[in-house]
């Protein structure tokens, strides 16, 4: 399916939308966090603690995933149809821990059949309405590494959680990135040797390639963008 939607992006360093992707335990919150001072922006992060169905998802994922996918896209679209264009109207800088285009690939690796175009046709008469973001920052990692920080960080409903099925949503990612995202501007970091959180230099170090992005960006755009529903 082919969509094509314009963006006018406002000059650097006018204010600009922002939104950091990447697999679970990248350390795209802690990203986001971290630039929101630099970048003197509002920061929106992801609801997902609130998710009722998220801890006997990770427990029996085939028997919860319906329930768990469409309560994450109705919260995703009811927190950014209400907060994304209020901020950009108050002229401000945002910073988003996730897109709501993403919400789509968890879909495709956790659902199928009936259940899956059902949730593909509320996932895209909800998708219109959403503004997208001036750029993409997509943190990568290797699963090993990204297990590792899930352990370290020691959330009560990730404690459960297969290394088979990171590694299946690292895989998607990838797929995600190189295909959804076409003629969007997206600013790939790779994270496997990058500790954000205790190392200002390599904090420094994405910042700078964030700035440098930014400044590449075109006043406008006309851009295609291809969504794909099938593995």
């Amino acid at each position: 399916m082919i969509r094509e939607f314009s963006s006018i992006f406002s000059w650097y360093p006018k204010f600009m939308y922002i939104s950091i992707e990447g697999v679970i335990g990248v350390g795209k919150t802690t990203l986001a966090r971290l630039l929101q001072e630099n970048f003197q922006a509002e920061l929106l992060l992801e609801v997902f603690e609130e998710n009722p169905f998220l801890t006997k998802f990770y427990e029996d994922r085939a028997r919860y995933a319906f329930q768990t996918q469409i309560f994450f896209l109705l919260s995703r679209y009811h927190q950014q149809n209400r907060s994304v264009p209020e901020v950009l109207a108050r002229g401000k800088n945002l910073i988003t821990d996730y897109t709501f285009a993403k919400d789509a690939l968890f879909a495709r690796i956790n659902l199928e059949g009936d259940e899956l175009d059902m949730y593909y046709n509320v996932h895209d008469a909800l998708a219109e309405k959403i503004p997208r973001p001036d750029l993409v920052v997509y943190l990568s990692a290797d699963t090993k590494i990204l297990m590792e920080r899930i352990a370290m960080r020691d959330r009560p409903y990730e404690r459960n959680m297969e290394e088979t099925y990171i590694d299946t949503l690292n895989q998607a990612y990838e797929d995600f990135f190189d295909k959804y995202f076409q003629g969007v501007p997206v600013l790939r970091v790779d994270t496997n040797s990058l500790n954000i959180v205790s190392s200002a230099e390599d904090r420094g170090f994405v910042e700078q390639q964030i700035r440098t992005r930014l400044t590449e960006l075109p006043r406008q755009t006309r851009m295609t963008l291809e969504v794909p529903k099938s593995s």
